[in-house]
């Protein structure tokens, strides 16, 4: 069969077809070099899991207390040597990258220290947890404050501000690469090892702490290989390769990853307890896979930005900048647009297809959020999916991709329901 006719089953149109086909073609030497870097990560896995001698026994479940857990200790040392770090803590228990930062940070931070962003604000999930908007079990209740160093107008770092706001009290640094729901570039892992260095000249003794959402297996390196102290992410994001249903990681120096252990569970117990509950060979084999899913959500960030750009929209990064996570932010200008583009990704998903997604109040954010995400796990955001606060600049955020197929036919659809809809330029 013509392959336009198994678009047009789906519901997408000739033109939408062919735009996308002379997209691909145009874009198959950017391709060929991510399928390069993903052949680096992937056999960085495969070391560390050699190295490690991962068998068919550290894939068996384990319960109740989970001491001696062959499979999870044995992960954990996995990613350690993946990332480069003395030690790991990789668990089901951590529910998401939020609940990974919030451990990092509470784990090794305690009453007068001070928290520094020198990247500006922070996620908006990670308010609450940080005090910045009140609420309950924040750290501001337990004495610990808060600051942040603006980017400057280019979106560069702002070194004399960052000198100035490091003080006697400052413990521990947040940097986060990924936008959030901001306009600003990723932070290459080149551009974060910088700031380090030029934090680490001023306070040596300083944690810094990346939060790695969405950029993992993107570059050859990752922030612990550039002098961070701890970093930090979701298994539901890039290093859970699809195949993680819950889950995070955070990888650093021993003695602060037994701090976040002591953190997660409990005092005088630390990583010695936590029962993997039959998730271990999800978790390894979605590490392994890894890579290539990386790989394939890159292509449709990059396929996304070369399909919108070209309308007038507005995207970070744009068609032809080099990518540091897997996010495409496209300012569509318009509630409206936000809205059908969103709905064209729900529409082209395996899962919950016939659903329609409507804004709404979601738990941590300040306004009202619209979300699809037709996935396997619920906010698995490796999937393909795409969000966006219902506030100006009326910015949607696109990401995942489990096959590079997919990311296309899912972008092609949001082409498809603006278009319907009388939405575009």
């Amino acid at each position: 069969m013509n392959p336009f006719e198994y678009y047009k089953t789906l519901g997408i149109d000739e033109g939408t077809f062919d735009l996308g086909e002379k997209t691909e073609k145009a874009l198959a030497e950017r391709f060929a070099k991510i399928d390069r870097t993903a052949e680096l990560c992937q056999l960085k896995a495969i070391a560390a899991m050699q190295k490690n001698r991962v068998s068919a026994e550290c894939f068996e479940a384990s319960t109740g207390y989970g001491y001696n857990d062959l499979g999870r200790d044995t992960l954990e040392a996995v990613y350690a040597d993946v990332f480069h770090t003395e030690s790991a803590l990789v668990r089901a228990q951590i529910t998401c990258g939020t609940h990974a930062l919030a451990i990092a940070m509470a784990a090794n931070v305690r009453p007068g220290d001070e928290i520094l962003s020198p990247v500006g604000k922070p996620y908006d999930t990670l308010e609450q947890v940080i005090g910045i908007t009140p609420a309950k079990g924040s750290l501001a209740e337990y004495g610990i404050t808060y600051r942040q160093v603006e980017l400057l107008p280019d979106n560069t770092f702002d070194y004399d501000g960052i000198r100035a706001a490091i003080n006697e009290k400052t413990r521990l640094i947040e940097i986060q690469r990924s936008k959030g729901y901001l306009t600003r570039p990723t932070f290459s892992v080149e551009q974060i090892g910088e700031l380090i260095s030029f934090i680490k000249g001023i306070k040596p003794d300083v944690i810094c702490m990346v939060d790695n959402c969405y950029g993992e297996f993107v570059e050859e390196i990752e922030p612990s290989d550039v002098g961070a102290d701890l970093t930090v992410g979701s298994l539901i994001k890039n290093p859970g390769g699809g195949l993680a249903p819950i889950g995070g990681y955070i990888a650093g120096k021993k003695e602060l990853i037994d701090q976040c252990a002591y953190r997660l569970t409990c005092p005088g117990l630390g990583a010695e307890v936590g029962a993997s509950l039959g998730v271990s060979r999800s978790f390894y084999q979605g590490l392994f896979l890894a890579p290539t899913v990386v790989a394939s959500a890159l292509k449709g960030a990059i396929f996304a930005a070369n399909i919108y750009e070209p309308l007038g929209f507005s995207c970070i990064p744009n068609a032809t900048e080099e990518r540091h996570d897997i996010i495409q932010a496209i300012t569509l200008g318009t509630p409206e647009r936000v809205i059908a583009f969103c709905r064209g990704i729900q529409a082209g998903s395996p899962v919950d297809s016939y659903v329609t997604p409507e804004p709404w109040a979601m738990p941590g954010y300040h306004s009202d959020v619209i979300m699809a995400a037709g996935t396997f796990f619920q906010g698995a955001s490796v999937e393909l999916s795409a969000d966006g606060p219902i506030e100006p600049p009326y910015a949607v955020y696109f990401q995942g991709g489990l096959t590079w197929a997919h990311a296309k036919f899912g972008i092609l659809m949001s082409y498809q329901k603006l278009k319907e809809a009388g939405l575009l330029p």
